[in-house]
């Protein structure tokens, strides 16, 4: 496969069913083990891959998605760009739309190195518009 989705947890049967609807351009790489993180298998695993997405459901803001990073060193030194998508927070499901156009962006080029999927933009740009005092008091 030319791209290979890395996942663990629910997600991996409905993102197999989804990676089936591209013909086998699309590959899935199912991790049951997280620590200690399996770095010689995972490269080994997508070295003739030609672009990776690290479908993360946890971030740390300021570092990242930890599987995203242990996959990236995994991966050190070999030409293959690793993408980070971060799906499912806050329990949100994880939809096969939402998987399939992931894909697609993927697919065109269009999938940003980080990504939040099904982010409502619109509803965000709102709320930082509204200005909240803080609980403590204003810092300035």
């Amino acid at each position: 496969a030319r791209t290979v989705v890395v996942a663990l947890g629910s997600v991996l049967g409905t993102l197999a069913d989804v990676a089936d609807e591209f013909d086998g351009a699309v590959g899935v790489l199912g991790l049951t083990l997280f620590r200690p993180f399996p770095a010689a298998r995972v490269r080994a695993m997508l070295s003739e891959a030609e672009h990776v997405i690290v479908l993360e459901r946890a971030f740390a803001p300021g570092a990242g998605g930890v599987v995203a990073a242990d996959v990236r060193s995994a991966l050190a030194g070999l030409p293959i760009p690793v993408t980070t998508v971060v799906a499912g927070l806050g329990g949100r499901a994880v939809t096969r739309a939402a998987l399939r156009g992931m894909l697609t962006d993927a697919a065109a080029g269009e999938l940003a190195d980080l990504t939040f999927l099904d982010l409502r933009t619109d509803v965000v740009a709102r709320e930082l518009t509204h200005r909240r005092p803080s609980p403590v008091g204003d810092a300035r």
